[in-house]
């Protein structure tokens, strides 16, 4: 015991001091920023502002482009043929392939709203499973809700039901967030590490068998459709 206390002892020095070095990096190389400034001219300062703006215009650029392609709303697309179309148009799309019907579905639309107008380098579009066979066929979207995470034209992941998400239909927005950061199609502020869910431990556990097997929303194949 005496052997693992004093490892640990040593762990937690070799930390701090860790810690101590990064603080000591970061702080000189603050220094030397504030000390290149001081000895700039006027002509580098004058330089250095219109780098800083130029950076800006070309932020905003981007920003009106993303936006005239339809970015920074959540939107209902009518067919699968708008699909090809939006997703050959923008670099990162989530796309919710949804039915009337199921209720996890609105749950979902809720999230994807707040989501929309905060990560506007991403497009997010909805598109009724129902209406689009071809595409479910082709994706292999069986459970509503699913989402399909498409960067560069290629769909790179699912959020199949809320599995995910913890497991709940109480689930943050937060969580869905982190979940689009893992597959890396929104720029995800947070630490990728630390699923927010973590922190609401509640979830999860009260969960019944039963639950869990609903929760994952209704399969979709056209044996369950009524026809």
């Amino acid at each position: 015991k005496m052997a693992a206390d004093t490892s640990v002892d040593i762990l937690q020095k070799v930390l701090e001091n860790e810690i101590l070095q990064s603080a000591k990096v970061v702080e000189e190389h603050l220094d030397a920023e504030i000390q290149k400034l001081d000895q700039m001219d006027e002509d580098e300062l004058e330089c250095l502002k219109q780098r800083r703006l130029e950076a800006l215009k070309k932020t905003q650029q981007q920003k009106q482009e993303w936006l005239s392609k339809g970015h920074g709303e959540y939107r209902e697309i009518p067919s699968e043929r708008d699909f090809f179309q939006e997703v050959k148009e923008s670099k990162n799309v989530v796309c919710h392939f949804y039915r009337d019907t199921t209720f996890r579905c609105q749950i979902m639309d809720k999230h994807l709203t707040v989501l929309a107008k905060k990560h506007i380098e991403t497009k997010f579009l909805k598109l009724n499973a129902e209406k689009s066979p071809f595409l479910c066929e082709r994706l292999r979207i069986k459970i509503i809700p699913t989402l399909a995470l498409i960067k560069d034209g290629k769909t790179q992941d699912y959020v199949v039901g809320f599995t995910d998400l913890g497991n709940t239909d109480d689930f943050t927005t937060e969580t869905l967030e982190w979940r689009l950061g893992c597959a890396d199609i929104i720029n995800y502020s947070g630490n990728l590490m630390d699923p927010p869910f973590q922190s609401q431990k509640k979830y999860g556990t009260s969960f019944t068998k039963l639950d869990k097997k609903t929760i994952r929303g209704k399969t979709y194949d056209s044996d369950s459709d009524d026809d």
